[in-house]
């Protein structure tokens, strides 16, 4: 049985966590490109369709951080199996619906797999691999993929949808999860917190019924309107759990979230950065799907192959973040990224009713896809830098959970903002006045982006980047010799 503790086997269990992230962030959007098929054959009515999606959100987002406290508390290795399990299951069983309702409750218990095996994954992977090089070596093989998994979804939902039924996008997990769940216990290693012997399960309610009724409420906020009472009141209730979640840590001896890891200033930073990282890529994704579909007239096809260019070159950048992250430290390499997509979105919100694929699409994408790979590695690493091993599923569910609160708010502001000046749009072609609404989302998501690379410069501590420079720079003197 090999574990983790020569560098053959590390890499080997890097590429297993890697597949893993890779299918659960693929997950998110795989289904997107084949909804007409999933509403036509199941009938789903037009409003509880998107709840495909959704119900997934709901339960990645909602389950993270209890999802990372549990891996410290019962074992990282222990729950990426039964997470990768229950996903691959839940798959299966999504694939076989025969109803909207019996698809809807597979897609939430998929979300719940997602929400154990992602917090599990990175924190293995951030105790696995030595803090430096090493570690920002892993942690760009791990942003190539998870940040290429989006893109992917689409390219591959469109495929399967066409030539194997939407079924396939479902049934395509099933093997992976359960190959993954297999080799596990050859590949990792074990590894647990072992300083609490309790559980905080007033915590772990309060939390995780928090979060899950705000991106419930986040998502929902369009359909049900902003200033409704059922929104106002869902948000009240989101924002009270999650209140009395602070003052239950504050009184537990030994709380599920021990809040003095909020005290590493890089941490927090890094938190904030990536809930605006969020707010900006995930509705970018979503309205350039919308913009080739609608206004170019793509079928999920073609609109799939169009997102290549972006998935390829964010591996590429990821890559790239990671020796920069090495060589000049994670946060100028941050802001760096940040200004590209900020760049990219200003380039977007130009976008023409009238456009072409290489003039509106092509070229700023690839800034953004740049932009990603740069911004999801050194903030990964920021997030965990100076973290304790026995915190590392704490801090990796922190900054999951960051990034799908902040996807889930900036796509539900810019679906709102979208609609509304779309609605109030003067141009007597609706196509115009869609490309008008499409314009101003990418333009309000360049000032989420370009807020974030402002608030990585202020929140983020340079003194912990440099840090981060100086213990790798051991791993990199031999290069140097040899080369």
């Amino acid at each position: 049985m090999a574990h983790a503790d020569t560098q053959r086997s590390k890499w080997l269990a890097l590429a297993l966590l890697a597949t893993a992230q890779f299918v659960v962030v693929l997950d998110a959007s795989i289904v997107n490109v084949a909804l007409p098929s999933i509403g036509r054959d199941l009938h789903f009515s037009q409003d509880n369709l998107s709840w495909v999606v959704n119900a997934y959100t709901l339960f990645f987002g909602g389950f993270l951080l209890l999802g990372g406290r549990l891996a410290d508390r019962i074992g990282r290795r222990q729950m990426f199996i039964a997470g990768m399990a229950l996903f691959a299951l839940a798959s299966l069983a999504g694939g076989l619906a025969q109803t909207e309702l019996w698809l809807i409750i597979a897609r939430s218990v998929q979300g719940l797999g997602a929400a154990l095996v992602s917090p599990a994954a990175l924190s293995i992977v951030t105790t696995t691999f030595t803090e430096g090089a090493e570690r920002n070596k892993a942690l760009g093989v791990w942003g190539a993929v998870a940040g290429s998994g989006g893109a992917a979804g689409v390219l591959l939902g469109g495929v399967l949808t066409k030539y194997a039924g939407w079924e396939w996008v479902l049934f395509v997990n099933t093997p992976i999860g359960l190959a993954a769940a297999f080799v596990a216990p050859r590949l990792l290693l074990e590894s647990r917190d072992h300083r609490s012997k309790t559980f905080d399960i007033g915590g772990a309610l309060s939390v995780t019924a928090g979060l899950a009724l705000l991106v419930y409420t986040l998502v929902n906020a369009n359909s049900a309107g902003w200033g409704s009472a059922e929104t106002m009141v869902l948000g009240a209730v989101a924002l009270a759990l999650l209140a009395a979640f602070v003052v239950i840590e504050r009184r537990n001896a030994q709380p599920l979230v021990p809040f003095s890891i909020f005290r590493l200033q890089t941490l927090r930073g890094s938190n904030i950065v990536a809930l605006l990282i969020g707010m900006s890529l995930f509705s970018m994704f979503f309205f350039i799907s919308l913009y080739l579909q609608q206004i170019l007239h793509y079928d999920a096809l073609k609109a799939g192959f169009a997102y290549l260019p972006l998935a390829l070159l964010i591996i590429v950048s990821a890559g790239i973040a990671s020796q920069m992250v090495t060589r000049i430290g994670f946060k100028p390499t941050l802001i760096t990224g940040l200004l590209f997509i900020t760049v990219a979105l200003l380039w977007f919100s130009r976008v023409s009713a009238g456009g072409s694929f290489v003039g509106d699409v092509l070229f700023p994408s690839m800034l953004a896809a740049i932009g990603l790979g740069f911004a999801f590695v050194s903030v990964t690493i920021g997030a965990v830098a100076g973290t304790s091993e026995q915190d590392a599923g704490l801090a990796s569910g922190l900054i999951n959970t960051s990034q799908q609160v902040g996807g889930a708010l900036g796509l539900a502001i810019l679906a709102a903002v979208a609609n509304a000046v779309t609605d109030n749009s003067s141009a007597a072609n609706g196509l115009v006045a869609l490309n008008d609404g499409f314009r101003t989302a990418f333009l309000v998501g360049a000032a989420f982006a370009l807020t974030g690379a402002v608030l990585a410069a202020l929140l983020i501590d340079g003194r912990d980047s440099r840090a981060a420079v100086e213990a790798a720079a051991p791993d990199e003197a031999p290069q140097a010799v040899a080369a």
